[in-house]
């Protein structure tokens, strides 16, 4: 055996080699999926269920579902046809809640909506008999044909979940939710709501003509000849109750909303009040609009705080009815959510 030493270098591993050489650390294990939330639950429950009668039109359902949940009324513009009636039946099923409508004529007089005493012959004194406004879900159809002084019956209602006849008030059970709808094609014959009414609902949605794909769906299944009621009873499920969405409207309160997002939803409100082509600005229940739709928004996405996307999906929605442009912007033909886009972009997103 050899003596001599072993003069042959060390083999010396580039960094990278040996970086490469070394054996692979496990990957980490996939966090586990979050748990959705009741609220978030509730919410996809209801959609998928009215998806299975009424086609398409998401932001009506939306801001449908928010302002209940919000304790709020939807203000629809739209052309006859698009399948309101359909979309309110729907929904009282699926909720479990009571649903009616009014078709709002020239003639309809307050107490044809609110109810009226009337004599009864065995006891001989005035019962009071309610009215279509005595339900839970109520569709006022083409509210700008009736006259300013049945607007003013319903508009109180509204806001005060009661109807006073004879000194004496009757209550309406919640839920309470009032969609009503004005035709933008025809003018004759109609009765524009004024500015202090129009404030009352907490959104007005444009609902336009469906989808090519989706019109090609209600072409198929709404033209069979099946009955509504047996299409309700067998194919929708009941996935609530009154007394639950009364219970998830509290839990929707309950959502965190930082200073940071009341600054923002204040400096977007205050500004249509300086914006140069805007005439008359949204007032402090446009604020509230928002904040309490962006709880219930972000409750519907399964958080406890609310972010500027919630009041960003929201904000046209709440402000459009509410704010009135310059004469001279309207004859240069701008539209009131153009305005209000150009606007909202000029306002700095907090970080949250």
């Amino acid at each position: 055996m050899s003596d001599e030493p072993n003069n042959e270098p060390d083999i010396i591993l580039d960094p990278s080699v040996s970086e490469a050489l070394r054996p692979a650390e496990p990957a980490p294990a996939p966090a586990p999926p979050r748990e959705k939330t009741q609220l978030e639950r509730l919410y996809e429950a209801i959609t998928r269920e009215v998806a299975k009668v009424y086609v398409g039109q998401d932001e009506l359902v939306l801001s449908t579902l928010v302002a209940l949940f919000s304790g709020g009324h939807v203000l629809i513009e739209s052309v006859p046809g698009l399948g309101k009636t359909l979309f309110v039946r729907t929904l009282g099923k699926v909720l479990g809640c009571d649903f009616g409508r009014i078709q709002f004529t020239a003639d309809l007089m307050p107490s044809d909506v609110t109810g009226a005493p009337i004599f009864n012959m065995k006891t001989q004194e005035f019962d009071f008999r309610p009215g279509p406004v005595f339900t839970q879900l109520l569709l006022a159809d083409e509210i700008n044909r009736s006259p300013a002084k049945t607007h003013a019956a319903l508009l109180e209602i509204m806001q005060e979940r009661r109807v006073t006849v004879e000194n004496t008030t009757h209550k309406l059970e919640p839920p309470f939710l009032v969609m009503a709808t004005q035709n933008p094609v025809e003018s004759e014959g109609t009765y524009n709501l004024p500015e202090a009414q129009l404030d009352r609902f907490m959104f007005k949605v444009m609902v336009d003509y469906p989808k090519a794909d989706e019109e090609a769906r209600v072409l198929r299944e709404h033209s069979l000849q099946v009955d509504l009621d047996k299409r309700l009873a067998e194919e929708v499920q009941t996935v609530s109750s009154p007394e639950q969405v009364v219970k998830a409207t509290r839990l929707c309160g309950q959502v965190r909303v930082e200073d940071k997002l009341i600054n923002y939803i204040n400096q977007i409100v205050r500004q249509t009040r300086q914006w140069p082509t805007i005439h008359l600005g949204a007032s402090p229940r446009a604020g509230i609009a928002l904040v309490q739709g962006a709880r219930t928004l972000a409750a519907f996405s399964g958080r406890d705080y609310a972010i500027p996307d919630d009041v960003q999906e929201i904000v046209l929605p709440a402000l459009r009815h509410r704010v009135f442009l310059t004469a001279e912007a309207e004859v240069e033909g701008r539209e009131v959510d153009q305005v209000l886009s150009e606007l909202i972009r000029t306002v700095e997103v907090p970080r949250i």
